[in-house]
């Protein structure tokens, strides 16, 4: 047994022990978001993110049908030679995901599959990008700090000391630079509409 096999197994038999937490055939939930909080909540528990493969609409524009898969599911196909190319792909075909429908204004599993292709890392599944979150403690600290002119990795590097260490934070720096950049576009907008008047 390879480790991409006992890391599924680990992940599986953990969620047999509380039976209601895995995606089983014929779940029902109340709305669409639900399934997709379920299924986001379960991939963060074993350690792979999740994103939509397919939806499809009925005629009155309203989705009836919703693929959910592992973040890794496809195959990356690149224009770049792969001599240039300086970061792998983060995608190979994972088959893992569930299909949830719409029947009788109620959301049914139809299929599952919890077989992934790759290693899972619960650890770290915080910093998968679909589960990564600034809360707004952390938001109002950049903004403090922006304003005082502190710099964004030094801000980010004392929320992570903080925190007691990158394995507990719920974001990057990345997301860090990416709201004071939002944050700073924001006030010029404010700024521009007032000197308007």
């Amino acid at each position: 047994m390879g480790l991409v096999d006992e890391m599924n197994e680990a992940c599986n038999t953990e969620e047999e022990n509380n039976f209601s937490l895995v995606p089983t055939l014929d779940m029902s939930f109340d709305t669409m978001e639900d399934a997709k909080k379920f299924y986001q909540e379960y991939g963060k528990r074993c350690g792979f993110g999740i994103r939509t493969r397919t939806s499809k609409r009925d005629k009155n524009n309203i989705v009836y049908y919703l693929r959910l898969v592992c973040s890794r599911e496809g195959k990356y196909v690149s224009n770049i030679r792969p001599e240039v190319k300086t970061l792998p792909s983060q995608t190979n075909e994972c088959p893992a995901g569930i299909t949830i429908a719409r029947k009788n204004e109620k959301w049914f599993v139809r299929t599952v599959v919890l077989y992934h292709s790759h290693d899972l890392c619960p650890q770290t599944s915080n910093l998968i990008r679909g589960n990564r979150q600034l809360n707004m403690h952390a938001k109002h600290t950049l903004e403090v700090n922006d304003d005082a002119g502190v710099r964004t990795n030094k801000s980010f590097l004392s929320m992570v000391s903080e925190a007691g260490g990158y394995e507990n934070m719920q974001f990057v720096e990345r997301d860090a630079r990416n709201y004071i950049g939002q944050h700073r576009r924001s006030l010029c907008k404010e700024g521009d509409g007032q000197a308007l008047l």
